[in-house]
């Protein structure tokens, strides 16, 4: 399946949160899409149910494919510690997210597109792969032709360095990914141990 280009305020009322960032839409309607999205009652869901609409909701939150979803997870099982806090750890160490965290861009599927176009770099060379797996001290900085750009310009001003593993230099349109992230600092909320049970069956 291709990733997805749809409405996201359906796919945030389907969550019950606004998972792509603020959302009026969804504060005017944050109940689920559909006919009979008003009604409180939720249908009953199976363990299975509630462990696949997590891993979904986490896949929609960061907009990774299945395959690519799974490729992180089958590294982060292999590496040592909690499965689940190194999934996020790695997912956040991508650099379109990194982008993103940085306020280089103001959503991640934008953040993707400046990666794509060419506009970023990672210490210095041009990286075009939003996926790209950052490592600490690696730096990253927006092209010296793109800081005009006032899609940058714009998503930067008024920015501070909210994440304790991230280092931004507004000054100079560039970011360092200092560690990865304690699972107390990840803002997202997504319940890991579920996914992690979802692909241990």
């Amino acid at each position: 399946m291709a990733r997805y280009i749809g409405p996201k305020t359906r796919i945030a009322r389907k969550f019950g949160e606004p998972i792509f960032g603020s959302d009026k839409s969804f504060d005017k309607k944050n109940y689920r899409p559909g006919q009979h999205g008003r009604d409180r009652r939720s249908p009953k869901k199976s363990e299975y149910g509630i462990q696949l609409k997590e891993k979904q909701k986490a896949k929609y939150t960061y907009g990774i494919l299945e395959r690519q979803f799974r490729n992180i997870f089958e590294k982060a099982s292999r590496k040592g510690g909690i499965t689940g806090e190194v999934l996020l750890q790695l997912i956040e160490s991508r650099l379109d997210n990194v982008v993103y965290r940085l306020a280089m861009a103001k959503t991640r599927s934008q953040a993707r597109q400046l990666v794509s176009h060419r506009h970023i770099l990672v210490n210095g060379e041009k990286v075009n792969i939003p996926s790209y797996m950052l490592k600490p001290g690696d730096i990253v900085s927006v092209r010296e032709r793109s800081k005009s750009l006032e899609i940058i310009n714009d998503s930067l001003e008024g920015a501070t360095n909210r994440f304790p593993w991230l280092e931004l230099d507004i000054a100079n349109k560039s970011g360092k990914f200092l560690s990865y992230p304690q699972r107390e600092d990840i803002p997202e909320n997504i319940k890991e141990q579920l996914i992690v049970e979802l692909y241990s069956k």
